[in-house]
């Protein structure tokens, strides 16, 4: 027995799904990064603030995105603009004896109330930026106060009820979900597929032509005792095709084969053609369709040789004449007319 392809299908099938859990590992790891980083669960479940709540400590704290009951509002009669358009219209309160200026939706000041005696919102607490410098220096211009004076007059800290941005925020925490189930679906499935390889969709595939793990054994046999045609990545056995390639794993019994095929692709960087590689197109019974890039020509001609001499029913080359017999024995796999078309465009 060849102690190197002794279980070699299983080996790489674990080796396989053993790589393909580093991927979602490290996604995971980054959202949880993101998590901590970002205001994302303040997002899902905005904080109550109260009025003795400061503001500088939660935007430091990562509670940006707060539900708040303000009391007492006036119209400063300054608005924040965007391409063209009012996003906003500034107020200001006094929260714990000091005044804070809050930035309102049109829609809920009804496009600048002169005063508002009371409002819950749901909002996002800002940092002071250069928007609301300028506010503050129009402000305190109008009171014929410093822009030093009015600064300590006022919260460093405002609250924006646009800036919770609702639909943006809902897609990111959408994002956040589905990508994060679907890193957790896989590191599962892969763990499985890597403790039970039989149960990996290599194997599962071959569920179509008989029992799994009986067909699975008896490619691992033959493989280990006499392949009869091996390359770097593909091996023939008496009863089978095996590639182990970067696309996949494939186990293919030989008699359900039933059209084989190549074609070459020419790689070019501007017009220097520097090399061709070849693709072998495999079509088996049940619609199983499984295209294996980047070979030698010698291999698969090699393969090719082989597989018509044990199987004579398989059908060989691309022609018009195969496409049709296949067509009719299995109608029109939706693959095959894809392809059928990009080659055509190719010609």
């Amino acid at each position: 027995m060849n102690n190197n392809l002794d279980h070699y299908i299983t080996r790489n099938i674990k080796s396989l799904y053993k790589r393909k859990l580093l991927a979602p590992i490290l996604y995971l790891l980054l959202l949880l990064v993101l998590w901590f980083c970002l205001p994302v669960d303040s997002i899902l479940f905005p904080t109550i603030v109260k009025d003795s709540d400061s503001l500088e400590k939660m935007y430091k704290n990562n509670d940006q995105y707060i539900q708040a009951s303000l009391l007492n509002l006036k119209f400063t009669g300054y608005t924040k603009t965007a391409f063209g358009r009012t996003i906003g219209y500034y107020y200001y309160t006094m929260r714990d004896n000091t005044c804070t200026f809050v930035l309102l939706s049109p829609r809920t000041c009804e496009e600048g109330l002169p005063s508002i005696e009371e409002i819950s919102v749901y909002a996002r607490i800002e940092k002071s930026n250069a928007g609301y410098q300028q506010l503050l220096s129009k402000i305190a211009e109008d009171l014929s106060w410093t822009d030093a004076g009015i600064t300590k007059k006022v919260n460093a800290y405002y609250i924006s009820e646009p800036g919770f941005r609702r639909i943006i925020s809902a897609v990111v925490i959408i994002i956040f979900a589905l990508t994060g189930l679907y890193s957790l679906l896989m590191i599962i499935f892969s763990i499985i597929y890597y403790l039970f390889p039989v149960l990996s969709p290599p194997c599962q595939v071959l569920s179509v032509f008989g029992r799994p793990a009986e067909l699975l054994a008896q490619a691992e046999e033959e493989l280990a005792t006499l392949p009869q045609l091996a390359t770097e990545d593909m091996f023939i056995t008496e009863h089978f095709f095996i590639a182990i390639a970067r696309e996949g794993i494939f186990i293919i019994p030989i008699q359900e084969i039933i059209w084989i095929y190549k074609h070459s692709t020419l790689h070019k960087f501007f017009w220097y053609h520097f090399s061709i590689s070849y693709t072998l197109h495999i079509t088996a019974n049940k619609r199983l369709y499984v295209q294996l890039p980047k070979n030698l020509k010698s291999d698969i001609d090699g393969i090719i040789d082989y597989l018509s001499e044990a199987n004579h029913d398989i059908l060989v080359g691309f022609n018009e004449a195969n496409r049709l017999k296949i067509q009719e024995i299995q109608g029109k796999p939706f693959q095959l007319e894809k392809f059928v078309t990009l080659l055509k465009k190719r010609i």
